[in-house]
């Protein structure tokens, strides 16, 4: 049998599924967020609702409707300005952020992050072994994300998002230190048209190590998307049963 890494860390069960934000408008959130109800606890909001109008108004609506918040910009400029731009987000409630950079953009988040949790990247689940060889990257995938978790460990972020193809692996190389994050997760196999490569199951996930998931277009595209997010919570409590 497959060796089992999972989380132990003291988080909700309902908490550990993160749906993404991913429309184009506040308003097209907001009633997602309303029609999801007490399915959903926390929301990932990204690079496509910054974008449309009121972001930081809209994080602050959800607060004020009890909901957890991630926000996915993946900060990347100059060490100073990606300090500051954490500064100045850990006043806002948010409850994790994620950078994406070199030693220096993370011990500039590290340093900065008061109360909020930061998360480095370590390879998105859009790309696959022939993107990161376009990129540069000659080293294995593996390698490469195991890499980029011990500088973050080292260096004082909280947490990191990988794939879940990836996360056992770092369990067993740094334990359970690390808060990991796993998007790209899909209820059943990947379809062929879908852009996200590197894929796991919710039970896959979290059997492998991941301590929260993200979900994103299984829920959004669902014929009736409260049943689906409590279909998956469903799956995700009879991990941790």
């Amino acid at each position: 049998m497959t060796q089992s890494f999972i989380s132990t860390k003291p988080i909700r069960v309902n908490e550990r599924l993160i749906m993404a934000l991913d429309v184009p408008s506040i308003e097209q959130a907001q009633a997602l967020v309303e029609e999801l109800d007490d399915s959903v606890i926390f929301y990932k909001v990204g690079m496509e609702l910054f974008m449309c109008g009121d972001y930081f108004g809209f994080i602050e609506w959800l607060k004020q409707h009890n909901k957890k918040v991630f926000v996915d910009l993946k900060f990347f400029d100059v060490p100073a300005t990606v300090g500051r731009a954490i500064a100045a987000l850990s006043h806002k409630g948010v409850d994790l952020a994620t950078i994406h950079g070199n030693d220096a953009i993370m011990e500039a988040a590290a340093a900065n992050k008061g109360d909020l949790k930061v998360l480095a990247v370590t390879a998105l689940t859009s790309l696959d072994r022939g993107d990161l060889d376009d990129l540069g990257f000659q080293c294995d995938v593996r390698e490469l994300v195991l890499s980029r978790a011990k500088r973050a460990l080292a260096i004082g972020c909280d947490g990191i998002v990988s794939s879940g193809l990836e996360v056992s692996m770092l369990r067993e190389q740094l334990d359970n230190k690390l808060l990991v994050i796993t998007p790209g997760v899909r209820p059943v196999d990947n379809r062929e048209d879908d852009d996200q490569k590197r894929v796991v199951t919710v039970e896959d996930a979290f059997q492998n190590g991941a301590d929260y998931i993200v979900v994103g277009r299984p829920i959004r595209d669902a014929a009736n998307r409260k049943t689906m997010a409590e279909t998956m919570q469903a799956q995700i409590a009879a991990q941790f049963a």
